[in-house]
């Protein structure tokens, strides 16, 4: 078996330098010139891997040589890949110094295609220490390897492999390009540069050899031929003869009639092609149309069931102005009904009774849907104080071309953030007492920024909290200190002098230039701003305000407008599909 067969056969596997103590770095480079074309006009003289340990960094270069080189050559070849002298260098193979350099490399005992070691060292390692080797940058693998193939018996051959690298430009021979991504794949050629003829000397390129001469005659050419048949004497053999009987006479209409029929049998089949496939289109625009009713008929009977089962937690735990105006609306419901019951089956005194103790269900109704209302105001109140917090603290936000979220954090932002991180631990319950007071400094150093009227007024309130705390009183007589100073700490958070944030939340502007619009509700006796009011395009007066409009609703129509808003966005956001 040859050695290409071997290693197309095994898997080879690069032989790794052993009996290193430190981490070497095995550098691997070709061949300059001269030495290729040297080993192109010897072919048949044999080759030898020398690697170069470099000391003392224990660095290896491998290269290839003849085995038949001078020293003065090796030294040569290793000084010029170094950059120095060569003189400056001393070779050791195997404890014998490579001092003679008219000597060749196979005197000194090496084997064709082997592999030697030699040691290079600087004379003076002080003052011209030996440089490290720095391989080319456009070879990213090494022209020379030594193969190392596993045999049977425990044995192994090592075989040393030359690439041949070829820097000419492939031809192009098209390929085909992707049309969904637009990928272009290129069909492409791998070959090895031929081999070079030597010259004779004869030149080939010329212009008269690339010319001819030519000359027109006019011939008429004869050939003469025979045809021999059986005769008596004469036999000829019948074995690759042919017998070819003559069809029926075919006319011109004869002919038409048959290509007429044919292409009427291709009509009819592409034809049924056709409706084949239109009635396929139509089949799976058909399911695709019954699978969307279904499923559009799935999402409205979904919805109505989370409408109901939002509308009866809202009847439950109401927590906004709808769900208010929704237990309102229930309750003038209910009222209509028993007044009506009470019309038909009562009259006199009875009737009045029957009245007066409506009234009076209907007070108790309305004093806990208000209660209601308290406990939801509450709750409100501070997941707003949360809200407008976070707002505060939140950095500004843009989307760039590729479509991520870039976040950017400012001094007022920061700002925002630290303050909201000392409201919360304020609220904060169940702190210890070293905690407690570690978070009353932390705001008295806050609020000692500015000097004014408000801080003041936080900072007493927090020497006497903590005094209180320094005397072991009890939490539960320190609710009412604490939710002023948390009530404080809030203004001094929303004021745009002490939190420049607060400026872009605020109704109010803080621009004196900013022109600002009021106007006065008759019903609530109060300036307001034009966002209070419903003003419509029409409207030559402004009106009540609000929650004014608001209150006159619960009070005496008791109206639910949820129903009309859930229309009037349902037809907003509705999507209607034209087939």
């Amino acid at each position: 078996m040859s050695d290409e067969q071997e290693l197309k056969e095994i898997n080879p596997t690069l032989q790794s330098q052993k009996d290193v103590e430190t981490s070497t770095i095995t550098q691997t480079d070709t061949l300059n010139d001269e030495y290729q074309s040297n080993s192109l006009s010897q072919n048949k003289e044999p080759n030898v891997t020398v690697k170069f340990v470099l000391l003392p960094t224990n660095q290896i270069v491998t290269f290839a040589f003849p085995i038949n080189i001078l020293i003065k050559e090796l030294k040569l070849r290793i000084s010029s890949e170094l950059k120095m002298e060569p003189n400056h260098l001393k070779l050791t193979l195997q404890e014998n110094l490579l001092d003679d350099d008219s000597r060749r490399l196979h005197e000194y005992g090496v084997e064709p295609n082997g592999i030697l070691q030699i040691k290079v060292e600087s004379i003076d390692q002080a003052t011209n220490p030996l440089k490290p080797y720095e391989p080319k940058e456009k070879l990213q693998s090494p022209d020379v390897i030594t193969v190392h193939i596993d045999l049977e018996n425990n044995q192994y051959r090592e075989i040393i492999v030359e690439i041949e690298r070829s820097y000419t430009r492939k031809p192009f021979l098209g390929g085909y390009k992707n049309r969904q991504n637009g990928k272009e794949f290129l069909n492409a050629s791998t070959q090895t540069n031929r081999i070079q003829k030597p010259d004779n000397g004869v030149v080939k390129f010329c212009r008269d050899t690339q010319t001819i001469v030519s000359n027109h005659i006019k011939l008429q050419t004869r050939q003469d031929m025979s045809t021999q048949m059986t005769k008596p004497g004469v036999f000829i053999s019948r074995i690759e003869d042919k017998l070819l009987t003559p069809r029926p006479y075919q006319t011109a209409d004869q002919r038409m009639q048959i290509i007429e029929k044919n292409v009427i049998v291709l009509q009819k089949y592409f034809r049924r092609w056709l409706a084949k496939r239109k009635f396929l289109a139509l089949k799976f625009a058909y399911e695709q149309r019954v699978k969307w009713e279904k499923e559009k008929e799935n999402d409205r009977i979904k919805d109505i069931e989370n409408r109901r089962q939002k509308d009866i937690n809202r009847r439950l735990k109401p927590r906004t102005r709808d769900d208010f105006e929704i237990l309102y609306a229930a309750l003038e419901k209910w009222r209509m009904e028993e007044l009506e019951k009470i019309n038909e089956t009562k009259s006199g005194a009875s009737r009045k009774a029957a009245l007066a103790m409506l009234v009076d269900q209907e007070a108790e109704l309305i004093a806990t849907i208000e209660r209601y209302k308290i406990e939801a105001n509450k709750e409100n109140k501070e997941k707003n104080i949360q809200y407008l917090l976070e707002k505060m603290s939140r950095p500004k936000t843009w989307k760039t071309k590729d479509g991520s979220i870039t976040e950017l954090d400012t001094p007022y932002s920061v700002r925002a953030r630290e303050l909201k991180d000392i409201f919360n631990s304020l609220n904060m319950n169940f702190l210890t007492q070293d905690e407690r007071l570690d978070v009353l400094l932390t705001l008295k150093h806050t609020v000692k920024e500015h000097d004014c009227k408000l801080t003041q007024e936080i900072i007493s309130l927090i020497d006497r909290e903590a005094d209180l705390l320094m005397r072991g009183i009890k939490e539960d007589n320190l609710v009412g200190l604490r939710k002023r100073i948390v009530s404080l700490f809030l203004q001094y958070i929303k004021n745009p002098q002490f939190n420049p944030s607060a400026a872009r939340h605020l109704k109010v502007p803080q621009d004196i230039n900013e022109k600002v619009e009021n106007f006065y509700c008759n019903t609530c006796q109060r300036y307001l701003p034009s966002i209070e009011f419903q003003i419509s395009s029409s409207s030559s007066k402004v009106g009540k305000c609000r929650s004014c409009k608001n209150l006159e609703n619960l009070a005496l129509k008791r109206v639910d407008y949820t129903k009309f808003k859930y229309l009037i966005f349902e037809n907003l956001f509705s999507i209607k599909i034209i087939r």
